[in-house]
């Protein structure tokens, strides 16, 4: 436990989510698609716009993620099982070599693309929106906050260097990473289900409790 200016954060959790968001978002199985953007792109993307924007789109899901599911009248919980499935299918996909699908655009310019769809759906997309989700379950929201900010600039050093990057990893070496993480990502479903799947059957025994 680490305390800054009176707020605790969690060493072991930032590690856990700073883990389980750098397998979701896959920037380095993502190198070829973000090659192939920048060529359509005119050869330029612009690293640190995309990344803000991600940036923006994670912390305003992480914060307002609960309450859209409080309008639909979900909680965290039932929705941390159902994110479970996601990143299971998702680490599956890894594991097995089969790349999840992501937009392209063909016709855009340096600056749209950074934010569609590099921004998102690639970076910001579904998979780490679920994920945000499911992880406030677990974790506290400050633990979060720092493996998001970990994450981009990941990101942003990754876009930067994405030819040197991929030239030194080689195809080789990115299905590697893919299928590690891929089976971190999957034990971690596996937990979400089981912990918050507990805790649904508590609450329900609980109701049953109160009625009878």
């Amino acid at each position: 436990m680490l305390n800054i200016a009176g707020i605790n954060f969690d060493l072991k959790s930032i590690g856990v989510t700073t883990m389980v968001l750098f397998a979701v978002i896959d920037i380095l199985g993502s190198i070829p698609i973000i090659i192939s953007i920048k060529e359509k792109a005119g050869g330029k993307i612009f690293p640190l716009r995309a990344s803000l924007v991600a940036l923006g789109i994670m912390v305003l899901f992480l914060f307002l993620g609960e309450s859209i599911l409080n309008v639909i009248g979900l909680d965290t919980e039932s929705f941390a099982v159902a994110g479970s499935f996601v990143l299971f299918f998702m680490a599956l996909e890894m594991i097995l070599g089969i790349s999840i699908f992501k937009d392209s655009d063909d016709g855009a310019s340096p600056k749209v693309a950074s934010v569609v769809p590099l921004a998102f759906p690639i970076i910001a997309g579904a998979g780490t929106m679920t994920s945000l989700v499911s992880l406030r379950a677990e974790y506290s929201v400050q633990d979060i906050l720092v493996s998001i900010l970990i994450n981009i600039i990941v990101v942003f050093v990754v876009l930067l260097l994405t030819k040197r990057i991929e030239k030194l990893l080689g195809k080789g070496g990115i299905a590697i990473i893919k299928k590690v993480f891929g089976i971190i990502l999957l034990a971690i479903a596996v937990k979400l289900f089981t912990e918050n799947l507990y805790h649904m059957i508590d609450v329900l025994e609980g109701t049953k409790e109160v009625v009878q």
